[in-house]
């Protein structure tokens, strides 16, 4: 739809003769009510106050663009008001508006931000705001409005994408950073402002958009390196990591709009301060992948899951794990031995774990595909499992007979999103600039997850499943004396890496096999569990021991380490591995290994896929004592060996 067809010349008032932004709002909406626009005036009225409430919809320049949805708007539509005058609205730049373009959508639809997008390029002309301010009939508005629309468009199909070569020049080489809160509007003005300032004063210039998709005209490590200054015109967080050691200005999205010509002088002077990053920001390697290879970028996609789902897994976990203490059965209400205070428990963990696989699969997605991966892979998630929601009904008509995937699926959802926006993202390139606020509002989101749902249901959940039921039956029939071998290897790989692609492969299997266990337990995360726990435990152990084993400084935080053993947080030994590596890891995977086959031998089960000495104390894993035990014997052995190899150097 282009952008004069959402215009209703027949609600637009050239000459307003309110006072105040709440009257205004209020008019133009009657108006619009009056052509049949708007059932409920008042409701609609009141969503577009509690926009403005969230941050003024005055942009400046003598331009407001109130907008909001509300389940009474029959169609999306743009009301324009002008004011001789100008009315108070709060503007970034104090001026007051004299063009309002209230902008009416439908709820549930995207509509009011495409258009939103859209008419902020085109205000961005300033041949565009004069024929709008010198229009004296709503038709010569339209006229302007398909003048300068259509100018936008044929300026974006000219544009061509070159690498910037500033080696062999003195002339400045300015970089920019856009980004506000919704990512749509301001975020493009800003850009627009920008360019448009450096243009006029001959410089180059290239500007990051941070917009609702995604990441647009990143900025490379070469654009960094060259640059003479960076500015980070945005008002929600952006990758500030990538810009150390950099003069860096920072302000605010409105500042990019209003003072752009102003930022762009200091920048190209050098006029700023140089950005020391933190460690943090230094060690997201969600900064740049240019150089990585697919082995690497997947692990990083996978671990940006993994962490995320982490903390529900843990919540979820604990709290299950707690209910035990009043029984295993004791969250069931036509149990004997239920109890109330269980059931809260166990209900407020079950919750939580089932947020497990949308969570997974919908980071990995997001860390391929931004923010239009994140919903595409939190609905493969929840396919991949779909009776965790009431709302799929029990699998019936079209759906009988539906196979959960479980933790294998929403693995292959979460690096499918990332795939499928890949291709929507090509399928949808022709649409002009303007248009991209429809993306990740209306086209990804739909098309994505319709395509994502054909895939699950009828292509992915069903092998998957069998795939993983396949595994726990073969888990199942291992022999005793192989349970040991599997037990020692399991736990072994938690302490090799720690933290690292060896670690999670283990800890992603148990987590996978727990899940799929469906309640039952499972020993090889127990054992999976106990391998995590161990290297802290013989860390703090033999620093007790031999206090003349790690240096005075080690020895100090070696304590903590008990601690961190007891909570399986394994990357408390991390420091102390990377001190001497060739010793100190083998010794703890040994340990780990004697901690992971004991558990095995004694038949060890846990019901949850984190929580450690915790979960244990609260009943989530079978055979506590002897689990603990386990733990201990680990632990010491893995001390002895530490004390072996080490006490020559010291």
């Amino acid at each position: 739809m282009k952008l004069v067809d959402l215009f209703v010349s027949e609600a637009m008032d050239l000459s307003l003769k309110t006072t105040s932004k709440s009257e205004t709002m209020r008019h133009l909406a009657e108006r619009f009510a009056q052509v049949g626009g708007i059932q409920d005036v008042d409701a609609y009225v009141e969503k577009l106050e509690a926009r403005e409430a969230q941050s003024t919809t005055g942009v400046g320049d003598e331009i407001a663009i109130p907008h909001a949805q509300d389940a009474s708007v029959k169609r999306p539509a743009i009301i324009f008001g002008r004011s001789e005058a100008g009315i108070e609205w709060e503007s970034f730049d104090q001026q007051p508006a004299k063009l309002i373009f209230m902008i009416s959508a439908p709820e549930g639809g995207g509509e009011h931000l495409a258009a939103l997008a859209q008419l902020s390029k085109v205000l961005m002309n300033p041949a565009a705001k004069d024929a709008l301010l010198k229009a004296q009939t709503p038709q010569e508005v339209l006229a302007a409005l398909i003048k300068y629309d259509e100018s936008e468009a044929s300026q974006e199909e000219q544009v061509v994408t070159e690498t910037v070569d500033t080696s062999s020049t003195e002339q400045p080489y300015l970089l920019a950073v856009t980004a506000c809160p919704t990512g749509i509007a301001h975020t493009y003005m800003a850009e627009e402002k920008l360019n448009q300032a450096a243009a006029n004063a001959g410089y180059k210039i290239k500007v990051e958009t941070n917009g609702q998709t995604g990441v647009g005209n990143r900025l490379t490590a070469q654009d960094i390196a060259q640059a003479t200054a960076i500015i980070v015109a945005a008002d929600k967080q952006v990758e500030m990591g990538r810009f150390d050691g950099k003069p860096v200005i920072i302000t605010k999205v409105a500042d990019g709009i209003n003072k752009a010509d102003e930022l762009v002088g200091r920048a190209a002077k050098g006029n700023a301060p140089i950005y020391h990053a933190s460690s943090d920001e230094l060690n997201d390697e969600s900064l740049s992948d240019e150089h990585e290879s697919i082995g690497r970028r997947i692990y990083k996609h996978l671990m940006n899951g993994v962490s995320h789902m982490l903390p529900f897994v843990v919540a979820g976990g604990i709290l299950t794990a707690i209910s035990f203490f009043w029984g295993i059965n004791a969250a069931n209400p036509t149990d004997p031995s239920y109890s109330p205070i269980a059931q809260v428990f166990a209900t407020l963990g079950n919750l939580s774990s089932a947020m497990m696989l949308p969570i997974l699969a919908g980071f990995i997605g997001h860390s391929m595909a931004d923010r239009p991966g994140l919903v595409i892979g939190l609905m493969g998630g929840i396919f991949a499992n779909p009776a965790s929601l009431s709302a799929f009904g029990g699998g019936v008509g079209v759906f009988d007979g539906t196979v959960p995937s479980g933790f294998l699926g929403a693995l292959i959802a979460g690096f499918l999103a990332g795939g499928i926006v890949w291709v929507l993202r090509k399928a949808f390139s022709w649409l002009p600039k303007s248009l991209e606020g429809m993306k990740p509002i209306f086209l990804y989101p739909v098309f994505g997850v319709l395509i994502m749902g054909l895939l699950m249901f009828f292509v992915i959940n069903a092998p998957m499943g069998a795939v993983m039921d396949g595994l726990v039956n073969f888990l199942s029939s291992i022999p005793t004396e192989w349970n040991l071998v599997l037990g020692f290897v399991v736990a072994a790989m938690m302490s090799i890496d720690m933290g690292g692609p060896i670690n999670k492969a283990a800890y992603v299997t148990g987590t996978a096999l727990v899940t799929a266990a469906n309640g039952a337990g499972s020993n090889v995360m127990a054992a999976v569990m106990i391998g995590g726990m161990v290297p802290p435990l013989a860390i703090a152990l033999s620093a007790t021991i031999n206090r003349h084993l790690w240096t005075k400084e080690q020895t100090n935080t070696a304590l903590v380490n008990y601690v961190m053993g007891a909570a399986f947080i394994t990357e408390g030994a991390i420091p102390f591995a990377a001190s001497n590596p060739l010793k100190v890891i083998p010794s703890l995977a040994v340990g780990a290994g004697v901690a992971g086959a004991l558990s095995m031998i004694f038949n060890c089960v846990s019901y949850v896929p984190h929580g450690g000495i915790f979960a244990v104390l609260a009943g989530g894993v079978t055979q506590p004592l002897l689990y603990l035990v386990s733990w201990l014997i680990g632990g010491i052995v893995g001390a002895a060996l530490l004390i072996f190899f080490l006490r020559e150097e010291r």
